[in-house]
């Protein structure tokens, strides 16, 4: 009889002892007796972002305007420069990668820009699983066109309310959209789509496409330009510990440059031509057109310091441990919380899962309070969804370990009970 072996703790500490990023913890601030596991949401502070944030600090001090083009990292050039750092997470050119804006900016950015209705070809295909923010935006876009988002805006189903199949989403690729916007990752269950296929499938009914990339740049490595997206924004502060709030990002495929932004601005001019204060605009031939206005050059800062370590770390590498550590903890959920109310909601399958786990309980938001009390940090999703994300960069296989263990101990102990149902403002 075949006898399925145990996860321990020893075993844990053996690929603690053996990860190649344990080198990183020391990089970022881990506080004592605490377990992150919300990096996915908002990720940890690093000490050179510390150091970054001093230099650019210090540059305004002693440079004042002439940091504009002068010290150690001038500041007209900067968003050229994270670009040209950020490019491979994404596998595209530097010149097709803006760090600018916020994420929903940009989203209102590129659809103003490729968002172009005509004759029966006037609706936006999305998923009724995606984030709020990006549906507002849609809808939004919509009605500056005089459409009623209610007619126009099309929400592929889900199946299962935990992911979207391809299949549905190519199925509703008819000759009135005219312009598709999706997530790389799904927020709630971590679903990875199939950006590859999807696009492919929408260039061949002439038709655009983007992505909503924040739950999977610097998680998972994608080929956006080999595979002709047209265009995919992001956020800087989850995986990429850019820091609260901080500077986003956009791509834009290099055979739509040199077309004018939808919202032109200040930085949508070729470099060398803005201080020449035309009135006519000559489009930067690049991804940077798409960026409206001036750099927030203290917010890119940490931004620095975090693409510094992919630099040196390599994505490919990145998204190796982010999966052995996730199954680890996938494994640890089946073994230790079988029977206790807790059903797992993300693909099991590598290919379709991107950096965080999603573990499902009709108790959600007390457990949720009740991991804080015990000093994990998770998140939670309504209704019923705890998001966990063990990160590559900081966190340890033992600490995986001891929270699927606290987690068993909430509900066999009913520590959750004394906690209220109401959710918190921020969860």
């Amino acid at each position: 009889m075949y006898i399925k072996k145990m996860i321990t703790v020893e075993e844990a500490r053996e690929y603690d002892a053996q990860d190649e990023f344990r080198q990183y913890r020391d990089e970022f601030f881990l506080q004592s007796g605490q377990i992150y596991m919300d990096g996915n949401s908002l990720g940890l502070m690093s000490r050179r972002a510390e150091v970054k944030v001093d230099e650019l600090m210090d540059s305004w001090k002693q440079l004042a305007i002439q940091g504009w083009t002068n010290g150690k990292h001038p500041w007209f050039y900067l968003p050229e420069k994270l670009s040209a750092m950020c490019a491979p997470l994404i596998g595209a050119e530097s010149e097709e990668v803006s760090i600018c804006g916020s994420t929903t900016s940009n989203i209102h950015q590129v659809v103003s820009t490729f968002y172009k209705p005509r004759g029966k070809k006037t609706k936006i295909l999305a998923d009724e699983l995606t984030f709020p923010s990006d549906i507002y935006a849609l809808q939004s876009q919509i009605k500056l066109h005089g459409y009623d988002p209610d007619d126009q805006l099309i929400q592929v189903k889900s199946r299962d309310g935990r992911m979207i199949e391809e299949d549905d989403i190519i199925a509703a690729m008819t000759d009135e959209i005219a312009l598709i916007f999706l997530p790389t990752v799904l927020y709630r269950s971590g679903q990875l789509l199939d950006i590859e296929r999807l696009t492919k499938e929408a260039h061949k009914r002439d038709i655009h496409i983007g992505f909503d990339a924040c739950h999977s740049i610097g998680a998972v490595p994608h080929q956006f330009s080999e595979w002709e997206v047209d265009f995919a924004v992001w956020c800087n502060y989850k995986y990429l510990n850019g820091g609260p709030g901080s500077v986003a990002g956009l791509y834009v495929n290099k055979k739509h440059f040199g077309i004018t932004p939808g919202l032109a601005g200040w930085y949508s001019s070729k470099k060398n031509k803005q201080f020449d204060m035309s009135h006519t605009l000559d489009v930067e031939g690049s991804a940077g057109a798409f960026q409206v206005g001036t750099s927030h050059v203290l917010s890119l800062a940490p931004i620095i310091a975090s693409l510094e370590l992919f630099v040196e770390a390599d994505i490919e590498k990145v998204r190796r441990k982010s999966l052995h550590i996730t199954r680890f903890m996938l494994q640890l959920i089946e073994q230790e919380l079988d029977g206790l109310g807790y059903s797992i909601g993300n693909p099991m399958e590598d290919e379709r899962r991107g950096g965080h786990i999603c573990l499902e309980h009709d108790e959600a938001i007390r457990i949720c309070k009740a991991l804080v009390a015990e000093k994990v940090i998770p998140d939670n999703r309504p209704p019923n969804i705890i998001r966990l994300a063990p990160i590559a960069f900081y966190t340890s296989y033992e600490e995986v370990f001891n929270t699927v263990q606290i987690l068993k101990r909430i509900v066999l102990e009913k520590h959750y009970e004394q906690y209220g149902k109401e959710r918190n403002v921020v969860s």
